[in-house]
């Protein structure tokens, strides 16, 4: 790709600082925080007044207090040039942040918390790379290296146990998707925004998912944070929430309800394009994929191998458990390893799966037959058995899902034939 194209692509020009419109606008998204928005205002003016350079613009968001929150919003409004009030008559944080960032003029959209729980110290660090046009999304995380938290073990417990589950079921990279601090360029937003439904807690994971999807840097901040005792979120609620998000956005994402295709090819930072001689590109990223998916296949082809044996034998037993993970390994390998998304060819690499399936087929029954005609085995040595053979059919199937059903130069011609 040219560096013209490149320059075209939103997210990838640096920011005007000396233009007349705010080059950052930070949302303070708030309900009924009467005691804590005046201090909370007062100290991030104060730090942006002599840490930023540039114009910029404090926008409370009201999400239909039912206290004295608007009238304190109103009230240092007054008082503060940069600050202003947008108020709405529904709840809901992404509601509000979708809003506003849709509507403001600013270069960077930003917001954060109104407890300022994230030193504003990481501010700086956390816009520099979207007004430098070297990342597209950059979010404050208290799970990266060099990050510095203090709060209790049960919120440690349940920030870890959420990420692990974005990690394992949407497959996200980033490292804390609900640390309320972040910033993302506004032209990128304008094409993500109508994209994410969720207008509760999930609106920061959805829209994290969705640029990562969409092939966007997301600069990561370790940042210093200090636990609110007297946060107002219900944690068995949002918690709830956040797995219907979750399961809401899989099943978007399967029947190609978020067009990603699109959003890569309008919004999506190309490869470098450098090529080591001999070395197929991504091959160590989709090994170390390939790998996860292969020995979480082996463990529900074992559970599945020990549920029906009793039941039907070790024969059919093996050909069912082999069956239903064949299936699923296909359709995950297919999106996390190989990276191919949406409906197209989908039938054809099931059935060129299944193919590769009755090669692993033949070598687990194989090794099964012969292990039958040779001995009378106990359990444990079937098991074993089954699991050495399952590893060489796992070595073959990469090879043949990578040589030739998810072929790059395949996938290519099939692009063109749709």
């Amino acid at each position: 790709m040219t560096a013209t194209a490149s320059a075209s692509r939103p997210g990838t020009v640096p920011v005007d600082l000396a233009g007349p419109q705010p080059v950052l606008d930070v949302v303070i998204p708030v309900f009924n925080e009467e005691a804590d928005l005046e201090p909370c205002i007062r100290r991030l003016h104060a730090h942006l007044a002599e840490h930023v350079s540039y114009p910029y613009r404090i926008t409370i968001a009201d999400n239909a207090s039912t206290d004295a929150t608007l009238r304190v919003a109103e009230r240092l409004a007054r008082e503060f040039p940069e600050v202003t009030v947008h108020h709405l008559d529904e709840k809901g944080r992404g509601r509000a942040l979708n809003a506003v960032w849709r509507a403001s003029d600013a270069a960077v959209l930003a917001y954060m918390d109104v407890d300022l729980s994230t030193d504003l110290a990481a501010l700086g660090p956390l816009v520099a790379p979207l007004l430098s046009g070297h990342s597209d999304l950059a979010i404050g995380s208290r799970l990266a290296r060099g990050a510095r938290v203090v709060r209790g073990p049960k919120r440690e417990f349940i920030s870890r146990a959420y990420n692990l589950i974005l990690r394992s079921t949407l497959a996200a990279k980033f490292s804390d998707a609900q640390c309320g601090f972040k910033a993302i360029r506004a032209d990128v937003a304008r094409e993500l925004l109508p994209h994410v439904e969720d207008t509760g807690w999930f609106f920061d994971t959805e829209l994290l998912v969705l640029a990562q999807r969409a092939g966007l840097r997301i600069h990561e901040v370790p940042v210093d944070w200090v636990d609110d005792p007297n946060s107002s979120v219900n944690i068995v609620k949002t918690a709830t929430a956040d797995l219907k998000g979750i399961a809401r956005v899989t099943k978007a994402t399967f029947t190609g309800e978020i067009p990603i295709s699109r959003l890569r090819e309008q919004l999506g930072r190309q490869p470098i394009g450098v090529e080591a001689p001999g070395v197929p590109p991504r091959l160590v990223t989709q090994l170390v994929r390939f790998a996860a998916i292969g020995v979480s296949s082996t463990l529900a082809y074992l559970v599945l191998f020990l549920l029906l044996r009793t039941v039907v034998g070790a024969q059919p037993a093996n050909f069912a458990a082999l069956l239903v993970t064949a299936v699923g390994n296909t359709a995950l390998n297919r999106r996390l390893t190989f990276g191919i998304r949406g409906r197209t060819g989908a039938g054809r690499h099931q059935f060129e799966g299944l193919i590769v399936f009755g090669l692993g087929l033949a070598l687990t029954s194989g090794s099964l037959a012969l292990l039958n005609g040779s001995t009378t085995p106990g359990l444990v040595l079937e098991i074993t058995v089954l699991v050495l053979a399952n590893l060489a059919a796992t070595v073959l199937r990469f090879l043949l899902l990578r040589g030739w059903v998810f072929n790059p130069r395949r996938q290519a011609a099939t692009q063109k034939e749709y």
